[in-house]
This record gives C-alpha cells, sequence and structure tokens, in this order.
C-alpha cells in the first residue's frame, strides 16, 4: 500500500503518539519534545514516512492548531483574572511590553525588517502556565504573586495575537493606514460578536439542551469552527478566532463534564499532530546550521530568559513582592509552548505575493530551541523557587462550618433544624451491605436517617415485561436494605426511580429528598468509554448538590481503626476531608492519620511552616478521634501515600485533575492510589 494514503499517514501518527511521548517522559523530558522528535524521525529528514505539504497531515495539523488556541483560552481562570484584575493586568503589561521590544531589537539586530522584527517580538512576549502543577501541589496558588501571573496569561496571550494578526496582514501586501484601522475596528466587533455572542448563545443552548451532553459537545465544537472561520473572514489568522471561543464558552463550561471530554479528545489526537507537524517541518541540516551559528537562537532564548526575568522584577519592585515571589512569577512565565509555537507556525507558512516567508526557517528551528529550553528549566526554576514561598495560613480556615456535611453558604439555622439524611444507590447485592453500614455510622454519629434509592432502567412503555421484572429485583435489594438499616439502629426510608440516566437519577432524587452526603459504590472511570462519556462517578461529582462519597470498602466500615487522610494543603476541601474521616473515626473509636508529602528539596522554612499551620488546625478541633500529623519528604506522591496505606485500614482521598495549558494530562495521584490501594479507600468530592 502507497505511504500517501490517508489511512496508512493516520495510523503511524497514532502510533507515534501513543508510543513516543511515554518514552520521554520516563527520561524526565516533555513529552512534547517527543512528539517534536517523533516527526524529525518520520519526516524527509529520517524515515520519509509522513509528509508535512500531504492534505491528511495539514488537516489535522490545522486542526490541532486551533484547538491547541482553544485550549489555551478555555483554561484561562477568570475566576482568578477578576480576583486580581489590575495587577494582572499591570504585570501582563510588563510581561508583554518588556519582551516585545527585546524580539524587536532582536530582529533589527540580525537584519531583519520591522513587520518581522514585531513578529518575533510577539512570540516572546506571551507565556504558558507549565508549571502551574507544580505551584498547586505546594499548596501555594493562592499566592497573590502566583494568581496575578495567572491572571496574566490572558492580557499576553490576547496581545500576542493581536500583534501576529497585524504582522501577518501587512506580510500579504496592499497594506495602508485605512486598511490598518479597518482591520483592528473589524477585529474588536469581531472580539465582542464572539465573548459575548458565543457566552450568550451557549448559556441558551446548554439551559434549552439539559443533560444531552452529546449535542452539547458537538455545539462547543461548532462554536470553535464557527469563531475560525469568521477570523478568516475578517482577513485575521483562525488561531485569534480560537483563543477568542475559547474565552468565550469558558463560563459556559465551568468544570462540567463536557469541558474534560472536548480536553480530552484534544490532548489524545489534535494537539498531539500539531506537534509531530511541527517536527517534520524541521529540515536536520538547517537545525544543525542554526545551532551551529548560535547567534539567534542564542539571542532569541536568552532574550526571552531576560526581559521575563525584568518584567517579573519590575512587577516585584512595583507591588512589593518579596525576592521569591518576584522569582515565581519570572519562572511561571518563562514557558512558550501554546500561543508561541502556533503563531510560529502561522508565520513561518504565511507567504507575501513575492513568495516570500514572513520569518524564515532560522526562527522557526530557533523558536523550537526556546519551546524545548523554557518547557524544562521553567517547571525546574518554579519547584526551586514556589518552595520558598509562605504559605496560607490556617487561620484562613477558622470560620469552616462546624457541620462539615452542609454548604459553607448556607444558613446557619437551617444546617441545624434539619435532619441528617445519606442517600445510598443499591445496585449490587454483594457490596450494598458495606455501603449501608457506611451510611448507618454515619447517620448514627449525626442522629440522621438513611434513604435508599434503586433506579430502574426507563423503557418506552410502562407495562413492559422486562421493567416489571426489573422493580420486583429492586424491591428486593430494599427489602434488604431495611433489614440492615435495623441492625444498627437508623431508619431506613425506601426509593425507587425509573430513569433513563442513572447518574442523574441519583442526583435528583438526592435533592428531592434534601440528602446532606450521598454514598455509593466505586465503578471504573478509566479506560476509553469512561473518559469519552463520563462514568456514573464523574456525572454524579459533578451533578450533585451535597458532598459525594464513593467508596470500595474490602472490610466492614465498623472493623475500620486507622484512618488515612492525605493532605495537599490547608483548604476548605482538605478540611471538609479531614472532618469527614473524623466522623467515621469517632463513630468506630478509630485513629486518623493526616499525611503530607513533601518533594525531597522542599525548603525545611515550608516544611516547617506547614506544619504549624496543620497542628494549629488539628488543636483547635474538638472531636474525639485521635489525629496523628505525618509528613514525608517524598518526590512520588502517588507512591508514599500507598507505602503508608500498608498499615492502615482505609484511605480518605479528594478528587484532583490538572492540565497543562497545552492539554496534555499531569499525571492524576488521585488514579494511581485508587487503582493499586491496598486497601479500602472513600473519595470524598464536594461540588465544583
Amino acid at each position: 500500500m502507497p505511504l500517501d494514503s490517508p489511512i496508512i499517514s493516520f495510523t503511524i501518527l497514532i502510533a507515534a503518539i501513543l508510543i513516543i511521548p511515554p518514552v520521554f517522559e520516563r527520561l524526565r523530558l516533555p513529552g512534547l519534545v517527543g512528539l517534536l522528535v517523533a516527526g524529525v524521525i518520520l519526516g524527509q529528514s529520517g524515515l520519509r514516512l509522513l509528509n508535512s505539504e500531504s492534505d491528511t497531515i495539514q488537516l489535522l495539523s490545522d486542526i490541532g492548531k486551533i484547538y491547541l488556541m482553544f485550549v489555551a483560552g478555555l483554561e484561562i481562570d477568570l475566576v482568578q483574572f477578576r480576583k486580581t484584575r489590575d495587577r494582572s493586568i499591570g504585570f501582563g503589561f510588563l510581561t508583554f511590553i518588556v519582551p516585545l521590544v527585546t524580539g524587536i531589537g532582536i530582529g533589527q539586530l540580525f537584519h531583519f525588517g520591522w513587520n518581522a522584527s514585531f513578529l518575533i517580538g510577539s512570540l516572546l512576549a506571551s507565556h504558558t502556565l507549565l508549571a502551574y502543577p507544580i505551584v498547586s501541589r505546594l499548596g501555594v496558588v493562592t499566592n497573590e504573586a502566583v494568581t496575578v501571573t495567572i491572571g496574566a496569561t490572558i492580557f499576553t496571550d490576547t496581545g500576542a495575537l493581536l500583534v501576529l494578526a497585524i504582522c501577518v496582514g501587512i506580510h500579504a501586501g496592499g497594506f495602508s493606514s485605512l486598511s490598518l484601522f479597518s482591520l483592528l475596528a473589524g477585529l474588536a466587533i469581531y472580539a465582542v460578536a464572539i465573548l459575548f455572542g458565543l457566552d450568550w448563545a451557549g448559556k441558551a443552548f446548554f439551559q434549552r439542551s439539559g443533560d444531552e451532553e452529546g449535542k452539547q459537545f458537538l455545539f462547543i465544537l461548532l462554536a470553535l469552527f464557527i469563531a475560525s472561520v469568521g477570523a478568516q473572514v475578517i482577513g485575521v489568522e483562525k488561531i485569534v478566532g480560537a483563543f477568542l471561543a475559547g474565552l468565550a464558552v469558558n463560563d459556559v463550561l465551568g468544570r462540567s463534564p463536557i469541558r474534560e471530554k472536548i480536553e480530552f479528545v484534544g490532548s489524545v489526537l489534535f494537539i498531539p499532530c500539531f506537534f509531530v507537524d511541527m517536527g517534520l517541518l524541521i529540515d536536520i541540516p538547517a537545525f544543525l546550521k542554526t545551532l551551529g551559528s548560535l547567534g539567534l537562537t542564542a539571542a532569541i532564548v536568552g532574550g526571552l530568559i531576560g526581559s521575563k526575568f525584568v518584567a517579573a522584577w519590575l512587577a516585584k519592585l512595583w507591588y512589593g513582592y518579596s525576592r521569591n515571589e518576584g522569582l515565581t512569577m519570572w519562572s511561571l512565565s518563562l514557558p512558550q509552548v501554546a500561543a508561541t509555537l502556533a503563531a510560529t507556525l502561522v508565520a513561518y507558512q504565511s507567504l507575501n505575493p513575492a513568495g516570500d516567508r514572513l520569518i524564515p526557517e532560522t526562527v522557526l528551528n530557533s523558536v523550537i530551541v526556546l519551546m524545548i529550553v523554557t518547557s524544562i528549566l521553567g517547571p525546574i526554576l518554579t519547584a526551586k523557587f514556589a518552595n520558598q514561598l509562605p504559605l496560607a495560613s490556617s487561620d484562613s480556615l477558622h470560620g469552616a462550618p462546624s457541620i462539615w456535611w452542609e454548604d459553607q453558604y448556607c444558613d446557619i439555622s437551617d444546617r441545624t433544624q434539619r435532619t441528617f439524611k445519606v442517600l445510598v444507590p443499591i445496585y449490587n447485592p454483594q457490596t450494598q451491605r458495606n455501603l449501608l453500614e457506611l451510611a448507618a455510622l454515619l447517620s448514627s454519629h449525626e442522629a440522621g436517617q438513611v434513604v435508599t434509592l434503586a433506579i430502574a432502567k426507563a423503557h418506552i412503555h410502562m407495562d413492559a415485561p422486562e421493567l416489571e421484572t426489573t422493580l420486583t429485583q429492586t424491591q428486593q435489594l430494599l427489602d434488604q436494605a431495611i433489614a440492615i438499616g435495623e441492625d444498627f439502629g437508623v431508619p431506613v426510608t425506601t426509593k425507587i426511580r425509573i430513569d433513563d440516566e442513572v447518574a442523574l437519577g441519583i442526583s435528583r432524587t438526592s435533592r428531592e429528598v434534601q440528602a446532606n452526603l450521598v454514598v455509593m459504590g466505586w465503578s471504573s472511570t478509566t479506560g476509553l468509554r469512561a473518559r469519552l462519556f463520563g462514568s456514573v462517578i464523574d456525572k454524579v461529582f459533578w451533578s450533585s448538590h451535597c458532598p459525594v462519597a464513593v467508596t470500595k470498602l474490602r472490610i466492614s466500615p465498623a472493623a475500620v481503626r486507622r484512618i488515612l487522610v492525605p493532605v495537599d494543603g490547608l483548604t476548605e476541601q482538605s478540611a471538609r476531608t479531614v472532618r469527614f474521616a473524623q466522623v467515621l473515626a469517632d463513630v468506630n473509636q478509630a485513629q486518623v492519620i493526616l499525611l503530607h508529602i513533601f518533594p525531597r528539596r522542599t525548603a525545611s522554612m515550608q516544611m516547617e511552616q506547614f506544619m504549624r499551620h496543620l497542628l494549629n488546625f488539628v488543636a483547635r478541633d474538638q472531636t474525639a478521634s485521635t489525629i496523628e500529623v505525618k509528613t514525608l519528604a517524598h518526590d512520588n506522591v502517588a507512591v508514599a501515600i500507598l507505602q503508608e496505606a500498608r498499615t492502615c485500614d482505609l484511605i480518605v482521598l479528594h478528587t484532583i485533575r490538572h492540565r497543562t495549558s497545552a492539554g496534555l494530562e499531569v499525571s492524576n495521584v488521585t488514579s494511581q492510589v485508587v487503582q493499586e490501594a491496598p486497601c479500602s479507600f472513600i473519595l470524598f468530592g464536594e461540588r465544583a
């Protein structure tokens, strides 16, 4: 079969995306670098199995390019931006204008035209929050300097794409002051239409479509491509439209399951195709020649590092931040991945009527080197400097609600008047006893009651024999549940619901009965089907109005004597998780072990500070359970938790998921612990 067959090309791409990145990650190199290397190996400089000029590669790369910018816009935290809007804009201006001027100077130094020089400056002006998972793990996300840097991303990315749009327009020829004004006016009108129009249309569509996630997914994809096509219509590069579309649907999606599906599709397919295509464009002889001359590459890499440092230091002086806060801002703003690479490819492929490129191959090669250097250097420096930042004080949790199972915003009088209710969906006779025992123990502690729920799959005809059989079986399960409740002296109420969607049936019933907690059994959330269509657990976590405890119990809950609770930071969520564990410990006279894992190179000052805050938090609690606070120095959080779990009966976790702006998933500690746990576990989570 010919190698230029679309199916053959696609098969080779999928194989490369699947095999190469994990190899580089084992070598402690970014998986993105592996995708670039895969492109070089498979391209004209290597095995010649893929051709960047083929229709298949160009289509997948174009989709990956706009998907990359869409995800970059989608992952900008607008809530964080609004909290420190003025300072984020201030730092955003500094970390945009200083690299822009530096890039212009580099362009002029190497005798590029003014248009190309401005374009080089814009490539240095944006930044990618590649090290966000590091500051999150260290518990310093709430530090103002970190929050300001996160918020500044919206300014730098928007500004860089605006400069790109102007430079590409000028390079296309026939550009005048009038056409420049027309372009800016058209871009302003277009941006307002996209940001407000898609936001309004998205909210209206999601409200009308209800639970139809397939239609919602298609709507978001349609919005992305309409915005990209609209950008081309007004004479602007399509990645500008994709970025604006990401910002526009940010509030629409929130943290819904649709958001994860969109990111998943991009991260496993389209975005990697874009990086492989970047590798296909690398001409090894020309690349080595660029590195050999060193001048331009060293100037771009050095100029980026230096200009980002100057911008961060000016912000430090301007806002009165500490030395380590200024250095953390610098390291967070160093990585150049998403907007930089997408804009570079657009500029490289932009031709004027004479057939000349906006930027030559030497700039393309230098930017690839810049990406590799900064994507490695930025996270390393962030881990070093963020280690020295002060942690949020435990005093911020002093106002945490004493009733752990209620919404922190509920009225106190309403909390005390309501009866505590635990909803237990049952469907597996082999696991329902342990679930009901856990619910009964929690209910007895709060003098509450248990509500058991059995869901029968709906049929078109309500008199269908299959439905009658299902209802009979579910009633038998509920009768057994009543007997178990009597054993523990806890009142049990039973409910049968006929519903098309199990997860939403659980969430709707919990709201109808005003449940305070949902206790449900564990089912796998891994695998392609669960990732694409969402598991029952994912949907209940997202849609439930109250906390949800997902359990896999190997022993009777009444036999639990040692409960391990990993604590990653002093947050409201971690405080509630600790209190949930304490309630179960009080019933069983068990011991709670609070475990915090530090990276091995964590500063001793920060370790001591966290321990002090954690001990203060524990000392304020008046519960009868015994609490032990333990810390470990380990670079693999999941392995450390699993080691400690060997001497415990139960692990209580809350779920955390992080993704980089490039759309690639970062290691999920919770998933690994759940898969390899040597004892029972409970995932305790609240609504997003």
